[in-house]
């Protein structure tokens, strides 16, 4: 683990600048949500916390063979999407509909971001709420709220700011977000695994194993 003070934001993007993105920052022990809309908003809150890591819940990379998202001419997986099929985990192929302006979005996000010399890493809460044993936030948000609240205190030695939100007030695109921050302080920890080859990667929670039985993926640590 860093000496710094840890700051990582976890972003839980939305494929469109007028409907809410999900964003967290953990900032020492604590954690504080708000929502966003347009990539200004969005650049301007991660440059003001000049985080460790930026973690966002959007695809950032493309199937092989495809130059953008919109070339047809490509596959339609990428190594790190046939990982969470093979251990079971629910996820919408990235060149499906809605999904396609999510990615080319997340695209131009990680750009910005790593001109701006932040490490960014892709992560997917749906899949880290299931190995987690946590209800996914369109299935029971409140739940979700308690699950997190109890995993970020017990796991992670975690409380919210004193100018967050109450758990159960959060939002499903909140929640996301922490989740995704979450996942990010693992990565930062040494305690994440990397589903994929390359850098068509999903960073998630180690332990996913235990829905495959078997898992030849290792831990990983943060760049310096």
């Amino acid at each position: 683990m860093t000496t710094r003070l840890t700051r990582i934001v976890g972003l839980d993007l939305a494929g469109s600048p007028h409907r809410p993105t999900g964003f967290s920052l953990i900032k020492g022990r604590a954690i504080f949500t708000s929502v966003l809309f347009t990539d200004q908003e969005i650049f301007e809150a991660v440059r003001k916390t000049d985080p460790l890591l930026v973690a966002i819940d959007a695809p950032l990379s493309l199937p092989p063979g495809r130059r953008d998202i919109e070339d047809r001419r490509g596959g339609h997986f990428r190594s790190c999407d046939l990982e969470l099929r093979k251990r079971g985990i629910r996820f919408f192929p990235i060149t499906l509909g809605p999904m396609r302006a999510l990615t080319r979005r997340g695209l131009e996000l990680k750009s910005e971001f790593l001109r701006s010399g932040y490490e960014v890493i892709e992560i997917y809460p749906g899949g880290a709420q299931d190995i987690w044993g946590l209800p996914r936030a369109g299935h029971d948000r409140k739940k979700l709220a308690r699950g997190l609240e109890k995993l970020s205190r017990k796991e992670f030695n975690l409380g919210l700011s004193r100018k967050a939100k109450p758990w159960p007030q959060m939002s499903a695109d909140e929640l996301d977000a922490v989740t995704a921050a979450l996942v990010g302080l693992l990565y930062c920890q040494g305690r994440a695994e990397l589903y994929g080859r390359g850098k068509k990667i999903i960073v998630m929670p180690a332990g996913g194993e235990r829905r495959s039985g078997r898992s030849g993926n290792k831990t990983v640590r943060a760049k310096s």
